[in-house]
């Protein structure tokens, strides 16, 4: 009973984690808002010949699958295709001979967070058991969803510190921030840690309380049987 009293926060601690990691997965361009990096482009960026069809940039946007261009006139998205590892090259609208990219080597780690959330959902599941080997795999689980999130969230941060570096490039008034996909990684993290404390210290609890019992029992003072009368 104590340990099931831990074993149910845990347990509503994995859902929260595993609905976060599963939202961030998704990502641009299938859930707009929950990009990892995003950057904001003062005055916009277009080309300096102003009768070309090139449409002026305010935002770009970097997500798990994707990267996505916000034009500055009435805010129309451009998405470029969804796939694995993915390359945005920007111009620099004052000389096109120059450009700032963002290869496939910075976004190709961004992969690791459905991984993260697949093993996250699979702990949660085990949480549900009340055997005590499956509840210790769950909390084993639940710190290897923990490792894979930790190891998406520093590629994240990578990502968000090379853009922040390659964007400064570009002339005018640019703004490099994190996306609410990067910190919604960064709740499931501690969301998992706690989880698997919790689920290790319900399963703690139930040893300690059974070992007592049963130094409970062994200490009970044994009757000793003399055949002879000692007088």
């Amino acid at each position: 009973m104590v340990s099931r009293a831990f074993c149910i926060p845990g347990i509503v601690l994995l859902f929260a984690a595993f609905v976060l990691s599963f939202l961030t997965s998704i990502s641009l361009p299938y859930l707009t808002a929950l990009d990892i990096t995003r950057t904001h482009y003062g005055n916009g960026l277009s080309a300096p010949d102003t009768s070309s069809n090139v449409p002026t940039i305010k935002e770009l946007r970097f997500g798990i699958w994707a990267a996505c261009v916000y034009e500055a006139d009435n805010g129309h998205r451009i998405c470029g295709p969804s796939k694995h590892a993915y390359t945005v090259t920007i111009f620099d609208p004052t000389n096109t001979k120059d450009s700032v990219e963002i290869a496939s080597s910075w976004t190709r780690g961004l992969a690791i967070h459905p991984v993260a959330t697949v093993v996250t959902f699979i702990a949660f599941v085990l949480s549900f058991s009340n055997h005590v080997t499956v509840t210790l795999l769950s909390s084993i689980v639940s710190f290897l969803a923990a490792l894979l999130t930790l190891i998406a969230f520093a590629i994240d941060i990578a990502l968000y510190a090379w853009v922040h570096h390659e964007m400064r490039k570009l002339p005018g008034s640019v703004n490099t921030n994190t996306g609410p996909g990067f910190w919604l990684t960064f709740v499931a993290l501690i969301l998992l840690l706690l989880a698997g404390c919790t689920v290790c210290f319900g399963r703690r609890r139930e040893r300690m309380s059974g070992s007592s019992y049963g130094n409970s029992y062994q200490m009970t003072p044994k009757r000793r049987f003399w055949p002879f009368n000692r007088n």
